[in-house]
């Protein structure tokens, strides 16, 4: 903390006993890599000073199963009309900042 650390990044932890140590002896928030067993418990954790706890990564995951799905549903002939589980245009203006972005080409232009 002293040298300007904003917070504590541990991997490979695998018991309560070993973070609890780091938390008793450092005075910033703690940030987790992979977590399993008891350390994901979200009460505790948020008890113990930790802030970040990564879960893994299956949200990318997720993302590529559902990217070769799509293609290989366009390679297969599916219309892209009839394609399954493609986010509505709210939800892509949502994530893609669409209105701030309109905004800027605004000012800009």
């Amino acid at each position: 903390a002293e040298a300007g650390a904003d917070a504590f990044f541990l991997t490979g932890t695998k018991t309560r006993a070993e973070v609890e140590a780091v938390a008793a002896a450092v005075p910033v928030p703690i940030i987790l890599g992979a977590i399993q067993g008891d350390l994901a418990d979200r009460d505790w954790l948020s008890r113990t000073g930790v802030r970040i706890a990564l879960q893994g990564h299956q949200p990318f995951s997720a993302a590529v199963a559902a990217i070769h799905a799509t293609l290989k549903a366009l390679r297969e002939g599916t219309k892209p009309a009839d394609l399954a589980g493609v986010a509505p245009a709210a939800l892509m203006g949502r994530v893609t900042r669409e209105a701030e972005y309109d905004n800027w080409t605004k000012n800009f232009l």
